[in-house]
């Protein structure tokens, strides 16, 4: 094997353990909501499926790449 291909094998393995790691961070950051609590939330704010296209912002692309704002 060569250099270059270990390299390019160590750094794509480093990146799928950090992509791991943050998925674990983001659980871990999440706090939890009991049923009576999202129960509250649902009734004060609403369930997102009543939420019309305009009061929504599709994050998808800023957390795919990284929260780089076009």
């Amino acid at each position: 094997m060569e250099i270059q291909e270990l390299k390019a094998l160590i750094k794509e393995s480093v990146r799928e353990v950090l992509r791991e790691e943050r998925l674990l961070l983001c659980q871990v950051l999440v706090p939890y909501v009991s049923d009576e609590e999202q129960a509250e939330i649902e009734a004060e704010l609403g369930s997102p499926f009543e939420y019309g296209d305009d009061e929504l912002i599709d994050m998808t692309h800023w957390v795919k790449h990284g929260g780089q704002v076009l």
